[in-house]
């Protein structure tokens, strides 16, 4: 992992669109390696304890791959990383897969880990802010908390791919919302056929 120090002069003297993924202890890491995979420009990535350990029961790729497919990578405990603090600039940020837990500490407030502590220089600087909850069904909490994200300039998406485009394989799906994903970031994909309104 490069120093803080090495990051800082990275993120100083890049003109690159930089975006923070983060992948947390939910189900569904797939979304965010995928999202790796086809995000252009630079690349943070931060992973949290109980991701590390799901990596390999879900997708079979190790730590060492999966640091391969980002220009930096940060232990989600670094609290002295460039990047939690408001001024070391940024384009955005997108938590996918979401765990409940990390969502309801980003809703409250709580900035204890470097993705919750991301996440919310976000949201006070005005950044974009995209959080990927796989969870279901959902209880009244979690729904309060997804309020209160939007509310506060976040963007909810839940993995719940749509069927319309006729998916032939997991992949599909899985293309359908990080397609998604970049729709929101504003960036041009076509990791899905989109809806003509043709029956």
């Amino acid at each position: 992992m490069d120093t803080p120090e090495a990051l800082k002069y990275a993120f100083t003297h890049s003109t690159a669109v930089r975006y923070v993924v983060a992948i947390t202890g939910c189900s569904g890491i797939g979304y965010g390696l995928r999202l790796l995979e086809v995000l252009e420009g630079e690349k943070v990535l931060v992973i949290s304890k109980t991701a590390e350990n799901m990596l390999g029961t879900e997708t079979g790729v190790s730590m060492e791959e999966l640091s391969l497919m980002a220009d930096r990578i940060h232990r989600d405990d670094d609290l002295f990383a460039p990047i939690a603090s408001g001024s070391c600039k940024f384009d955005g940020m997108i938590v996918v897969p979401c765990s409940a837990s990390t969502l309801a500490k980003i809703a409250s407030g709580i900035g204890d880990t470097l993705i919750t502590r991301v996440a919310t220089v976000c949201l006070k600087e005005g950044r974009r802010l995209i959080l990927v909850p796989r969870e279901t069904p959902v209880d009244a909490i979690m729904l309060e908390n997804q309020l209160r994200l939007v509310n506060a300039g976040a963007t909810v998406l839940p993995a719940s791919p749509g069927f319309y485009h006729s998916p032939q394989s997991i992949e599909d799906l899985v293309d359908f919302i990080v397609g998604r994903i970049l729709d929101q970031l504003g960036l041009e994909n076509d990791m899905f056929q989109r809806w003509n309104g043709e029956r």
